[in-house]
Protein backbone atom coordinates (compact mmCIF):
# COMPACT_ATOMS: atom_id res chain seq x y z
CA UNK A 1 0.00 0.00 0.00
CA UNK A 2 1.23 3.49 -0.58
CA UNK A 3 1.32 5.61 2.17
CA UNK A 4 3.90 8.31 0.96
CA UNK A 5 4.28 10.07 -2.31
CA UNK A 6 7.01 8.38 -4.34
CA UNK A 7 8.80 8.90 -7.71
CA UNK A 8 6.55 5.61 -9.30
CA UNK A 9 3.31 6.35 -7.44
CA UNK A 10 0.60 8.16 -9.93
CA UNK A 11 -2.66 9.56 -9.20
CA UNK A 12 -4.11 6.25 -10.64
CA UNK A 13 -2.31 3.87 -8.57
CA UNK A 14 -3.00 5.80 -5.23
CA UNK A 15 -6.66 5.96 -5.82
CA UNK A 16 -6.52 2.22 -6.71
CA UNK A 17 -4.82 1.51 -3.33
CA UNK A 18 -7.56 4.00 -1.60
CA UNK A 19 -10.75 2.52 -3.58
CA UNK A 20 -9.53 -1.10 -2.33
CA UNK A 21 -9.65 0.19 1.08
CA UNK A 22 -12.99 0.94 0.63
CA UNK A 23 -14.09 -2.21 -1.02
CA UNK A 24 -12.43 -4.90 1.58
CA UNK A 25 -12.51 -3.04 4.76
CA UNK A 26 -11.11 -3.75 7.85
CA UNK A 27 -12.59 -1.93 10.50
CA UNK A 28 -14.16 1.14 9.68
CA UNK A 29 -11.32 3.34 12.36
CA UNK A 30 -8.52 0.88 10.86
CA UNK A 31 -9.44 2.14 7.32
CA UNK A 32 -10.23 6.01 8.07
CA UNK A 33 -6.62 5.44 9.13
CA UNK A 34 -5.07 3.77 6.36
CA UNK A 35 -7.40 6.66 3.51
CA UNK A 36 -6.12 9.52 5.50
CA UNK A 37 -2.80 8.08 5.10
CA UNK A 38 -2.91 7.89 1.67
CA UNK A 39 -3.99 10.81 1.11
CA UNK A 40 -1.44 12.62 3.04
CA UNK A 41 1.02 10.60 0.93
CA UNK A 42 -0.54 11.51 -2.32
CA UNK A 43 -0.29 15.25 -2.01
CA UNK A 44 2.88 14.73 -0.38
CA UNK A 45 1.57 16.23 3.45
CA UNK A 46 3.01 16.52 6.51
CA UNK A 47 -0.57 16.03 8.18
CA UNK A 48 -3.66 14.64 7.54
CA UNK A 49 -6.46 14.41 9.54
CA UNK A 50 -10.40 13.93 9.45
CA UNK A 51 -12.60 15.55 11.77
CA UNK A 52 -16.43 14.73 11.47
CA UNK A 53 -19.28 16.61 13.61
CA UNK A 54 -20.28 14.22 16.99
CA UNK A 55 -23.74 14.59 17.25
CA UNK A 56 -23.98 14.23 20.85
CA UNK A 57 -21.09 16.44 21.81
CA UNK A 58 -22.36 19.04 19.19
CA UNK A 59 -18.74 19.72 18.41
CA UNK A 60 -16.42 18.61 15.80
CA UNK A 61 -14.11 15.36 16.56
CA UNK A 62 -11.29 13.68 15.36
CA UNK A 63 -12.08 10.17 13.79
CA UNK A 64 -8.23 9.97 12.00
CA UNK A 65 -5.21 11.27 11.73
CA UNK A 66 -1.41 10.44 9.81
CA UNK A 67 1.47 12.00 11.06
CA UNK A 68 0.29 13.66 14.83
CA UNK A 69 3.06 13.55 16.85
CA UNK A 70 2.17 10.95 20.06
CA UNK A 71 -0.08 12.84 22.59
CA UNK A 72 -1.16 15.36 20.43
CA UNK A 73 -4.59 14.08 19.77
CA UNK A 74 -6.27 15.63 22.21
CA UNK A 75 -5.08 19.41 22.19
CA UNK A 76 -5.46 19.23 18.36
CA UNK A 77 -8.76 17.95 18.54
CA UNK A 78 -9.69 21.15 21.19
CA UNK A 79 -8.02 23.73 19.34
CA UNK A 80 -10.26 23.05 16.11
CA UNK A 81 -13.58 22.61 17.89
CA UNK A 82 -12.99 25.90 19.81
CA UNK A 83 -12.04 27.89 17.19
CA UNK A 84 -14.62 28.64 14.33
CA UNK A 85 -11.72 30.56 12.59
CA UNK A 86 -9.81 27.84 12.27
CA UNK A 87 -10.11 26.18 8.49
CA UNK A 88 -10.95 22.59 9.66
CA UNK A 89 -13.81 24.47 11.44
CA UNK A 90 -14.75 27.09 8.60
CA UNK A 91 -14.53 24.15 6.08
CA UNK A 92 -16.86 21.97 8.50
CA UNK A 93 -19.27 24.84 9.07
CA UNK A 94 -19.15 26.11 5.44
CA UNK A 95 -18.62 23.12 3.51
CA UNK A 96 -16.47 24.94 1.17
CA UNK A 97 -13.42 23.95 0.59
CA UNK A 98 -10.22 25.72 1.40
CA UNK A 99 -6.88 25.40 -0.40
CA UNK A 100 -3.54 26.71 0.79
CA UNK A 101 -4.97 28.72 4.12
CA UNK A 102 -2.05 29.45 6.88
CA UNK A 103 -2.64 27.64 10.23
CA UNK A 104 -0.14 26.07 12.81
CA UNK A 105 0.45 22.48 13.02
CA UNK A 106 0.21 20.73 16.65
CA UNK A 107 4.02 21.36 17.26
CA UNK A 108 3.54 25.43 17.00
CA UNK A 109 5.24 25.75 13.76
CA UNK A 110 3.54 26.98 10.57
CA UNK A 111 1.68 24.94 8.29
CA UNK A 112 -0.14 25.24 5.17
CA UNK A 113 -3.33 23.53 5.37
CA UNK A 114 -5.86 22.22 2.78
CA UNK A 115 -9.06 21.38 3.62
CA UNK A 116 -11.88 19.59 1.97
CA UNK A 117 -15.58 19.29 3.18
CA UNK A 118 -17.47 15.89 3.04
CA UNK A 119 -20.56 14.83 3.10
CA UNK A 120 -23.25 12.36 2.09
CA UNK A 121 -26.40 12.22 0.06
CA UNK A 122 -29.75 10.45 0.99
CA UNK A 123 -32.67 10.82 -1.40
CA UNK A 124 -31.29 13.58 -3.28
CA UNK A 125 -30.69 15.69 -0.13
CA UNK A 126 -26.82 16.46 1.02
CA UNK A 127 -25.57 16.01 4.80
CA UNK A 128 -22.14 17.60 5.76
CA UNK A 129 -20.46 15.46 8.04
CA UNK A 130 -17.15 16.93 8.35
CA UNK A 131 -14.08 17.93 6.54
CA UNK A 132 -10.41 15.84 5.53
CA UNK A 133 -7.71 18.39 6.14
CA UNK A 134 -4.13 17.74 4.93
CA UNK A 135 -1.38 20.25 6.09
CA UNK A 136 2.60 20.76 5.08
CA UNK A 137 5.02 21.90 6.70
CA UNK A 138 6.20 25.97 5.61
CA UNK A 139 4.45 27.01 1.99
CA UNK A 140 2.42 24.52 -0.29
CA UNK A 141 0.87 25.81 -3.57
CA UNK A 142 -1.81 23.52 -3.87
CA UNK A 143 -2.64 22.84 -7.18
CA UNK A 144 -5.46 21.55 -9.59
CA UNK A 145 -4.17 18.32 -9.80
CA UNK A 146 -3.66 18.18 -5.68
CA UNK A 147 -7.37 19.31 -5.40
CA UNK A 148 -8.72 16.68 -7.35
CA UNK A 149 -6.61 14.20 -5.46
CA UNK A 150 -8.11 15.75 -2.03
CA UNK A 151 -11.73 16.05 -3.56
CA UNK A 152 -11.70 11.90 -4.65
CA UNK A 153 -10.05 11.31 -1.32
CA UNK A 154 -13.48 12.91 0.66
CA UNK A 155 -15.54 11.04 -1.02
CA UNK A 156 -14.24 7.82 -0.17
CA UNK A 157 -14.12 8.76 3.20
CA UNK A 158 -17.67 10.27 2.99
CA UNK A 159 -18.45 6.93 1.39
CA UNK A 160 -16.53 4.62 4.63
CA UNK A 161 -17.81 6.89 7.20
CA UNK A 162 -21.79 6.77 5.94
CA UNK A 163 -21.44 2.95 5.20
CA UNK A 164 -20.31 2.83 8.99
CA UNK A 165 -23.74 4.81 10.04
CA UNK A 166 -25.58 2.55 7.95
CA UNK A 167 -24.92 -0.57 9.41
CA UNK A 168 -24.73 0.55 12.55
CA UNK A 169 -28.37 1.74 12.12
CA UNK A 170 -29.42 -1.82 10.30
CA UNK A 171 -27.57 -3.59 13.40
CA UNK A 172 -29.90 -0.93 16.12
CA UNK A 173 -33.12 -2.10 14.19
CA UNK A 174 -32.07 -5.80 13.92
CA UNK A 175 -31.32 -5.49 17.43
CA UNK A 176 -35.16 -3.43 18.34
CA UNK A 177 -36.82 -5.97 15.72
CA UNK A 178 -34.90 -8.84 17.93
CA UNK A 179 -36.17 -7.43 20.76
CA UNK A 180 -40.13 -6.78 20.33
CA UNK A 181 -40.80 -9.85 18.85
CA UNK A 182 -39.82 -11.41 22.38
CA UNK A 183 -41.33 -8.69 24.52
CA UNK A 184 -44.65 -7.53 25.15
CA UNK A 185 -45.10 -4.19 24.37
CA UNK A 186 -46.86 -3.04 27.07
CA UNK A 187 -45.53 -3.90 30.09
CA UNK A 188 -41.37 -4.74 28.66
CA UNK A 189 -42.10 -8.33 29.88
CA UNK A 190 -41.50 -11.50 27.48
CA UNK A 191 -44.53 -12.32 25.51
CA UNK A 192 -46.40 -15.61 25.24
CA UNK A 193 -44.21 -16.59 22.28
CA UNK A 194 -41.22 -16.54 24.00
CA UNK A 195 -42.41 -17.84 27.35
CA UNK A 196 -43.76 -21.15 25.25
CA UNK A 197 -40.43 -22.05 23.74
CA UNK A 198 -38.90 -21.58 27.24
CA UNK A 199 -41.62 -23.64 28.97
CA UNK A 200 -41.33 -26.44 26.42
CA UNK A 201 -36.91 -26.55 27.68
CA UNK A 202 -37.81 -26.36 30.76
CA UNK A 203 -40.49 -29.17 30.85
CA UNK A 204 -37.85 -31.30 28.97
CA UNK A 205 -34.83 -30.56 31.29
CA UNK A 206 -36.84 -31.24 34.08
CA UNK A 207 -38.26 -34.67 32.53
CA UNK A 208 -34.42 -35.70 31.48
CA UNK A 209 -33.05 -34.69 35.54
CA UNK A 210 -36.52 -36.08 37.19
CA UNK A 211 -36.66 -32.58 38.80
CA UNK A 212 -39.85 -30.61 39.85
CA UNK A 213 -40.90 -27.48 37.64
CA UNK A 214 -43.57 -24.64 38.77
CA UNK A 215 -46.19 -22.89 36.82
CA UNK A 216 -47.98 -20.17 38.09
CA UNK A 217 -51.17 -18.30 36.34
CA UNK A 218 -51.69 -14.84 37.74
CA UNK A 219 -54.34 -12.38 36.81
CA UNK A 220 -55.18 -9.50 37.60
CA UNK A 221 -58.25 -8.90 39.44
CA UNK A 222 -61.39 -6.87 38.76
CA UNK A 223 -59.35 -5.47 35.71
CA UNK A 224 -61.74 -4.68 33.67
CA UNK A 225 -64.05 -2.83 36.39
CA UNK A 226 -61.34 -0.90 36.62
CA UNK A 227 -61.21 0.01 32.44
CA UNK A 228 -64.72 0.95 32.68
CA UNK A 229 -64.31 3.21 35.80
CA UNK A 230 -60.83 4.93 34.93
CA UNK A 231 -60.48 4.00 31.26
CA UNK A 232 -58.58 1.87 29.54
CA UNK A 233 -55.00 4.01 30.80
CA UNK A 234 -55.62 3.40 34.10
CA UNK A 235 -55.99 -0.73 33.53
CA UNK A 236 -52.95 -0.06 31.55
CA UNK A 237 -50.95 1.25 34.45
CA UNK A 238 -51.93 -1.19 36.92
CA UNK A 239 -50.79 -4.21 34.31
CA UNK A 240 -47.32 -2.10 34.09
CA UNK A 241 -46.99 -1.69 38.10
CA UNK A 242 -47.87 -5.77 38.36
CA UNK A 243 -45.50 -6.84 35.41
CA UNK A 244 -42.91 -4.53 37.91
CA UNK A 245 -43.66 -6.31 40.89
CA UNK A 246 -43.13 -9.81 38.99
CA UNK A 247 -39.79 -8.70 37.71
CA UNK A 248 -38.32 -7.34 40.71
CA UNK A 249 -39.78 -10.68 42.95
CA UNK A 250 -39.50 -13.46 41.07
CA UNK A 251 -36.10 -15.32 40.96
CA UNK A 252 -32.94 -14.78 38.63
CA UNK A 253 -33.61 -18.73 37.72
CA UNK A 254 -37.86 -18.05 37.12
CA UNK A 255 -38.96 -17.06 33.61
CA UNK A 256 -42.10 -14.26 33.72
CA UNK A 257 -44.57 -13.10 30.87
CA UNK A 258 -47.33 -11.36 30.01
CA UNK A 259 -49.88 -14.66 28.85
CA UNK A 260 -53.20 -12.83 27.97
CA UNK A 261 -55.01 -9.79 28.00
CA UNK A 262 -55.13 -9.23 32.47
CA UNK A 263 -52.86 -12.78 32.48
CA UNK A 264 -49.21 -13.07 33.21
CA UNK A 265 -47.11 -16.50 33.64
CA UNK A 266 -44.08 -17.88 35.49
CA UNK A 267 -42.26 -20.55 34.90
CA UNK A 268 -40.06 -21.62 38.21
CA UNK A 269 -37.22 -24.29 38.09
CA UNK A 270 -38.22 -26.28 41.56
CA UNK A 271 -40.58 -26.79 43.56
CA UNK A 272 -41.03 -23.18 45.26
CA UNK A 273 -44.05 -22.26 42.98
CA UNK A 274 -46.57 -21.46 45.88
CA UNK A 275 -43.70 -19.47 47.72
CA UNK A 276 -42.53 -17.30 44.92
CA UNK A 277 -46.55 -16.82 44.31
CA UNK A 278 -47.35 -15.55 47.87
CA UNK A 279 -44.32 -13.55 47.47
CA UNK A 280 -45.74 -11.99 44.74
CA UNK A 281 -49.32 -11.62 45.54
CA UNK A 282 -47.92 -10.04 49.08
CA UNK A 283 -45.69 -7.32 47.22
CA UNK A 284 -48.72 -6.40 44.91
CA UNK A 285 -51.01 -5.62 47.86
CA UNK A 286 -48.41 -3.37 49.24
CA UNK A 287 -48.64 -1.41 45.99
CA UNK A 288 -50.67 2.15 46.47
CA UNK A 289 -54.00 2.34 44.71
CA UNK A 290 -53.78 3.89 40.99
CA UNK A 291 -55.85 6.35 40.18
CA UNK A 292 -57.72 5.82 43.51
CA UNK A 293 -58.31 1.83 43.01
CA UNK A 294 -56.31 -0.47 44.60
CA UNK A 295 -55.64 -3.80 42.97
CA UNK A 296 -54.60 -7.31 43.80
CA UNK A 297 -53.59 -10.76 41.53
CA UNK A 298 -54.94 -14.16 42.24
CA UNK A 299 -52.78 -17.05 41.14
CA UNK A 300 -52.83 -20.55 40.39
CA UNK A 301 -50.22 -23.06 40.78
CA UNK A 302 -49.29 -26.85 38.95
CA UNK A 303 -46.26 -28.85 39.13
CA UNK A 304 -44.43 -31.05 36.95
CA UNK A 305 -44.91 -33.95 36.73
CA UNK A 306 -47.47 -33.88 39.24
CA UNK A 307 -49.97 -31.85 37.71
CA UNK A 308 -49.36 -32.51 34.13
CA UNK A 309 -46.22 -33.87 31.91
CA UNK A 310 -46.83 -31.46 29.09
CA UNK A 311 -46.73 -27.36 28.40
CA UNK A 312 -50.05 -27.59 27.75
CA UNK A 313 -51.19 -29.91 30.26
CA UNK A 314 -49.56 -27.65 33.30
CA UNK A 315 -50.70 -24.63 31.75
CA UNK A 316 -54.51 -25.79 31.78
CA UNK A 317 -53.90 -27.44 35.49
CA UNK A 318 -52.83 -23.94 36.64
CA UNK A 319 -55.46 -22.56 34.63
CA UNK A 320 -57.77 -24.61 37.00
CA UNK A 321 -55.94 -23.73 40.09
CA UNK A 322 -56.45 -19.90 39.09
CA UNK A 323 -59.97 -20.63 38.97
CA UNK A 324 -60.52 -21.82 42.64
CA UNK A 325 -58.21 -18.92 43.38
CA UNK A 326 -61.04 -16.43 41.99
CA UNK A 327 -63.71 -18.18 43.74
CA UNK A 328 -61.82 -17.50 46.66
CA UNK A 329 -61.96 -14.00 46.38
CA UNK A 330 -59.10 -11.67 45.09
CA UNK A 331 -55.71 -11.61 46.12
CA UNK A 332 -55.71 -15.78 46.46
CA UNK A 333 -53.44 -18.49 45.96
CA UNK A 334 -54.14 -22.49 45.07
CA UNK A 335 -52.55 -25.16 43.77
CA UNK A 336 -53.17 -27.70 41.20
CA UNK A 337 -53.06 -30.45 43.68
CA UNK A 338 -55.70 -29.22 46.28
CA UNK A 339 -57.91 -27.48 43.32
Amino acid sequence: MIDRASPDSTPETILASAIAVVARGRTPDEDLARLVALARGAVAGDLGSVFLWDAERGALALAAAAGLPDGAAAAYEAAVASSADHPIARTAHGQTAILGAESVGPDGRPMTVATWPLRVAHDGVEEPIGALAIGRAGGWAVGEADATLLAAFADLIAITVDRTRLVEVASERADWAERISHTDALTGLANARTLSRVLELEVARSSRQGTDLSVVLFDVDGLAAANDAGGPAVGDDILREVAAVLAETVRLVDTVARWGGDEFLLVAPGAAGMIVAQRVLDAVAARPAIAGRAYSVSAGVARFPADGASPDELVAAAGAALATAKGMGPGALASAGAA
